[in-house]
C-alpha cells in the first residue's frame, strides 16, 4: 500500500467501522444541540436515533466549520511523523471549510518543504463524499501514489452522483432552503422533494413529487437515466438516511432488484449529526457512479 495519509471531513456520513476498514483520517466538524457543543464524532457523542429524537422534540441545532488553526495542528500530526497528505474537503457549496484547510496548508509549507499535502474540494456531501473516499482508498490499496489518487480526484469527483429526497419539509423551512409559502403548500399536497448536488457541489432541488412512494420510484428511475452503464451499473451504491430506515430500505429493494451487477449489496448508513442538523429527520439521499454532473 502507498504510504499517504488520505483524509477527510466529518461529514462524509460512513460509520467508524468504515473508516477502520478503509484506513481514513477524518478531522471533525462542531454541532451544537439545544445550545451544547459536541464534536462531530461519527455518531460516538450523541448517537444518530437520540439526535433526531431531540430534533424532532423542537431542540435547536446549529453546526460550526473547521477552522484554520484545527486543520493545522491535524495535518501538522501527519507530517511531523514524514508522511505525506491528501486531504478532501465537504463541498464549497455548502461550506467554507476549504478556505481554512488552504490556509493551514499554507503555514504549514515552509515547516515541511519535503512533504505533500493536497487539499481537494470534493464537491461532495454526505454518501456521495463517502463513495468518493471509497474509491480513493480502493486506488491506494492497488498502489498508486498520492500524486495518481489526487489527479483521480480531481478529474473524476463531479462523476458521483447526489440524489435525495425528504418527506418532511420542516428543517428546509427552518433552513431558509424552502420559503414558508412553499412549504406549507408542499406539506398539505404531500409534495416530497427531489433535490440532487450541482456541478458546484450545491444543493438544487429539481422536481416536486407527491407522495413518498411516487418520489421512491422517481429516484431509482433517475439512478437508471444518470448511472454508469445505466441498468448495467456495476459500482457501489450508498443511500444515507435521516431516521427514516425504512423508506431508505426501500429505496435499496428496488436498487437491488433494478441492477443486478452493482458491487455487493446496497450501503445504508445515517445521514450524520453535521449534515442531519440541517436536513432534520426525514430525508433519503443515494450516491452512485454516473454521468458528469451537470448546472
Amino acid at each position: 500500500m502507498s504510504d499517504f495519509v488520505l483524509s477527510c471531513c466529518s461529514a462524509v456520513d460512513l460509520t467508524t467501522e468504515q473508516m477502520q476498514e478503509y484506513d481514513i483520517s477524518y478531522v471533525p466538524f462542531h454541532f451544537e444541540l439545544n445550545g451544547v457543543e459536541f464534536v462531530d464524532d461519527l455518531g460516538k457523542s450523541v448517537p444518530y436515533p437520540e439526535f433526531y429524537r431531540r430534533m424532532s422534540d423542537g431542540e435547536p441545532t446549529k453546526t460550526s466549520q473547521v477552522n484554520a488553526e484545527e486543520f493545522e495542528k491535524y495535518f501538522e500530526g501527519f507530517l511531523k511523523e514524514g508522511k505525506d497528505v491528501l486531504h478532501l474537503t465537504l463541498s464549497s457549496g455548502i461550506s467554507g471549510t476549504i478556505n481554512s484547510a488552504k490556509l493551514a496548508k499554507d503555514l504549514l509549507a515552509e515547516k515541511y518543504p519535503d512533504r505533500k499535502l493536497y487539499i481537494v474540494d470534493s464537491l461532495a456531501a454526505s454518501g456521495g463524499y463517502g463513495l468518493l473516499m471509497m474509491k480513493l482508498a480502493e486506488l491506494r490499496k492497488a498502489g498508486k501514489s498520492i500524486d495518481e489518487v489526487y489527479s483521480f480526484a480531481e478529474t473524476h469527483k463531479r462523476e458521483l452522483n447526489h440524489w435525495f429526497f425528504t418527506t418532511d419539509l420542516t428543517f428546509f423551512i427552518r433552513g431558509g432552503r424552502v420559503s414558508k409559502t412553499a412549504g406549507f403548500v408542499g406539506t398539505m399536497l404531500n409534495i416530497c422533494p427531489l433535490l440532487n448536488v450541482d456541478y458546484l457541489g450545491r444543493l438544487i432541488p429539481r422536481e416536486k413529487i407527491r407522495t413518498k412512494k411516487k418520489v421512491i420510484a422517481r429516484i431509482v428511475d433517475v439512478m437508471q437515466e444518470k448511472a454508469l452503464n445505466g441498468k448495467d451499473y456495476n459500482g457501489k451504491v450508498l443511500i444515507t438516511h435521516s431516521n427514516c430506515f425504512e423508506d431508505a430500505r426501500a429505496v435499496a429493494d428496488m436498487i437491488e432488484e433494478r441492477f443486478p451487477s452493482m458491487e455487493g449489496k446496497v450501503i445504508i448508513n445515517y445521514i450524520g449529526n453535521l449534515i442531519g442538523s440541517h436536513t432534520g429527520p426525514g430525508t433519503v439521499a443515494l450516491f452512485f457512479w454516473g454521468d458528469e454532473r451537470a448546472n
